[in-house]
């Protein structure tokens, strides 16, 4: 019995040995809210001799927020410019753009090509789908008139028509097919209607002309309408500008490609073989750009300010005190009366003075100083027959004592 309890008890304590003793939770209490964690447990006999290595804790991946695809944003695209964009400011001249839709194009290459003009602005009034013939649609010589009596800034007026044409016109109830005697004769006097309303303003006119297309007998029918286009607008004091040969191969065929305004080959008309890309248009305003600029160069400014001047004052010399030129300006733009003098106008210069004779005789009492008598003039007098001695029969005229041409030794005091 004593053997058994022996045996018992030495058991326990083999098991303590082996186990490291029991570790108990309350003995390392766990704050409220918290998970409690494994203790490390003590050295032992089984943990000497068997090392298990423990797992790290596996954390876990937060799910990343998905982007809507409308919200991603798109990279930005930097576009570098050789030409700076100069911004539109103190605009003082309108480029009107009438016509159909390729006005509509063209007026959009003349805003990319007058950038550098901050004192020019486009005014694109095109109508889609819209010509001379429909009246009833839209009626251009009427409208004409009232776009340039709305803007007072219109310095010049560009003019793109044609394509829309091949219609029948309506005189009241007879119906004339294109391009036939009497449907010429009326189209002839609507394009004389447009230009007469610039002439009428005083604006100048350029007048487009239509581009080739890619139907071959629309081509043949707008070489006819641009002959028209060019007599109506020369008559009314305006320019035609031709753009077909920009627009056709070394065959005088239609070419969809071709160089653009740098000069590298690109696509200049789409596909329906009518209208332009950009490029196409780019290279269309051009020509007309061209002429708009010789027009702003013989436009004068309107910064100029004329001061009146009185009868009396003209022909007067400039007064010697001198005036207030900025405060009379002042004055007279407010409408205030001017007490200051008006600056009078200086007498023009005349473009050539007295005429003088060279020779002839004088009359008593002039003092005119004439360059060479009659004699010289003739090849008479000494002086003359000095020159025929020396440069005639090159014989060297006497040295005069002290001059360079004196050789004589001892030289006389």
């Amino acid at each position: 019995m004593r053997l058994r309890s022996l045996f018992m008890v030495l058991a326990a304590a083999l098991i303590l040995l082996v186990t490291g003793g029991p570790v108990s939770i309350a003995q390392n209490p766990v704050p409220p809210g918290r998970i409690p964690q494994a203790q490390p447990q003590g050295r032992s006999l089984f943990n000497m001799f068997w090392q298990i290595p423990e797992r790290p804790a596996v954390q876990q991946r937060q799910p990343r927020e998905r982007v809507a695809p409308a919200q991603r944003r798109a990279p930005t695209r930097v576009v570098v410019r050789d030409d700076p964009v100069i911004p539109k400011v103190d605009v003082n001249h309108h480029v009107l753009v009438i016509g159909d839709t390729l006005a509509g194009q063209i007026a959009e290459g003349l805003e990319d090509s007058l950038q550098d003009r901050a004192d020019v602005a486009v005014v694109n009034k095109a109508k889609a789908d819209s010509g001379l013939v429909r009246t009833d649609f839209y009626d251009w010589p009427k409208a004409t008139g009232e776009l340039l009596a709305g803007d007072a800034k219109v310095m010049v007026g560009v003019v793109v028509l044609g394509p829309n044409d091949r219609q029948v016109i309506r005189e009241g109830e007879i119906t004339h097919e294109p391009l036939s005697e009497r449907w010429l004769q009326l189209y002839k006097a609507r394009i004389e209607a447009v230009a007469a309303a610039f002439s009428a303003k005083r604006v100048p006119l350029i007048w487009v002309g239509a581009p080739p297309m890619q139907n071959a007998r629309l081509s043949a029918d707008l070489t006819t309408l641009n002959d028209l286009f060019r007599k109506g607008a020369e008559a009314a004091g305006g320019e035609f500008v031709d753009l077909w040969g920009a627009y056709v191969d070394a065959e005088n065929r239609y070419a969809a490609m071709g160089p653009d305004v740098n000069g590298q080959v690109a696509r200049l008309r789409l596909g329906d073989g009518v209208h332009f890309t950009k490029a196409g248009a780019r290279k269309a305003a051009h020509f007309v750009d061209v002429v708009i600029r010789r027009i702003l160069e013989k436009t004068p400014t309107q910064n100029v300010i004329a001061l009146p001047v009185p009868p009396e004052a003209e022909g007067t010399p400039a007064p010697t005190q001198p005036i207030d030129v900025e405060r009379l300006i002042d004055r007279m733009v407010s409408g205030v009366p001017t007490d200051l003098p008006l600056v009078p106008v200086a007498p023009l210069r005349p473009l050539a003075g007295p005429i003088l004779p060279l020779t002839g005789a004088v009359s008593p009492g002039d003092d005119a100083a004439l360059i060479a008598s009659i004699q010289e003039a003739r090849g008479r007098g000494d002086v003359a027959a000095g020159l025929e001695r020396v440069f005639g029969q090159g014989i060297a005229p006497e040295p005069r004592p002290g001059r360079a041409d004196d050789f004589r030794w001892p030289r006389p005091n």
